[in-house]
C-alpha cells in the first residue's frame, strides 16, 4: 500500500476528505491508471491550491516509493495538471516549474516501467508544458516531447491521450518547423475515431478548427466538449472568446 500521504486527498463533489472505503477502491483502480478522486475536477475547475495540494501529497509518497512506477506516475499527473492550469492562466513561470518537478517522477516511472504507453504520454506532455513561453527550454526539450509521444503511440497505437499530447504539440509548433493546426486536427479525429466521448480532444480540435478561422465548427467543437464535460472551465472561456463566424 502507498505510504499515508496519500489518505490527505480531496474529494471531488463537497471536498470531503476521502473515506477509507474510497481510498481503497482507487488504489484497485490506479493499476489501470486512474486519476486520483478528484485531481481531474481540480483542474476541470482550475482550482491551483487543491492542484498544489494533490502535487505535494503525491510528490511525498513518491519520495517514499521510488520503485512504485505507478506512485511516480500520479506525482507526474498531478504536476502535469497543475502546469496546464498554470498555462492557462498565463502563468508560465509557475507551469515549467510544476512540468520540471513532474518529468523526474515520469523519467522515474519509465526506468521502473520501460512499456507503459501512458508513462511516455505524460513525459512528452510535461516536456511540451517546460517548453511554453521559453525559448531555451523549447531548444532543450521541444524533440524530447515529440520523441516521447512518439514511443506513447508506438507502444500503444490506440491511444486516444498519446493522439492529443501529440496534436497539442503540433498545434504550438509552426508549420515551418514541421508542426501546425492541420495536423493537430488530424491527430484528433484519430483520438476521436478511438473514443467519440473524449472532451480533451474536442476542446483541441476547437482550438486547432479556430486557428485555421473556421470559428463556426470550432464553436461546435467546443460545445461538445462542453456537453461532455459540464465542469471544464477552460473550455467555457475559449467557447465564450470564439466569434460565432
Amino acid at each position: 500500500m502507498p505510504p499515508l500521504p496519500y489518505t490527505s486527498w480531496w474529494c471531488s463533489g463537497a471536498w470531503l476528505r476521502c473515506n477509507r472505503n474510497m481510498f481503497l477502491s482507487w488504489l484497485m483502480a490506479a493499476a489501470v491508471l486512474v486519476p486520483p478522486p478528484g485531481l481531474d475536477t481540480a483542474r476541470d475547475r482550475q482550482d491551483r491550491p487543491a492542484l498544489e495540494k494533490f502535487a505535494a501529497d503525491l510528490g511525498t509518497a513518491a519520495e517514499k516509493a521510488p520503485q512504485d512506477a505507478d506512485v511516480q506516475y500520479h506525482a507526474a499527473l498531478a504536476e502535469s495538471y497543475s502546469a496546464e492550469v498554470a498555462l492557462e492562466l498565463r502563468d508560465k513561470r509557475q507551469a515549467q516549474q510544476a512540468a520540471e518537478k513532474g518529468i523526474k517522477a515520469a523519467e522515474k516511472a519509465i526506468a521502473v516501467k520501460p512499456n507503459v504507453a501512458e508513462y511516455y504520454r505524460v513525459l512528452g506532455t510535461l516536456y511540451g508544458q517546460a517548453a511554453a513561453g521559453n525559448v531555451l527550454a523549447a531548444l532543450s526539450y521541444g524533440k524530447k516531447a515529440r520523441d516521447a509521444v512518439a514511443k506513447a503511440i508506438e507502444l500503444d497505437p490506440k491511444s486516444t491521450r498519446a493522439y492529443v499530447a501529440r496534436a497539442v504539440g503540433n498545434y504550438y509548433l509552426p508549420p515551418a518547423f514541421g508542426g501546425g493546426p492541420d495536423l493537430a486536427i488530424a491527430d484528433l479525429h484519430k483520438a476521436l475515431e478511438l473514443d467519440p466521448k473524449n472532451a480533451e480532444a474536442y476542446l483541441w480540435l476547437g482550438l486547432s478548427l479556430r486557428q485555421t478561422k473556421k470559428n463556426a465548427e470550432a464553436r461546435q467543437a467546443f460545445q461538445k466538449s462542453l456537453d461532455l464535460n459540464p465542469n471544464r472551465v477552460w473550455v467555457k472561456q475559449q467557447l465564450e472568446k470564439t466569434p460565432a463566424q
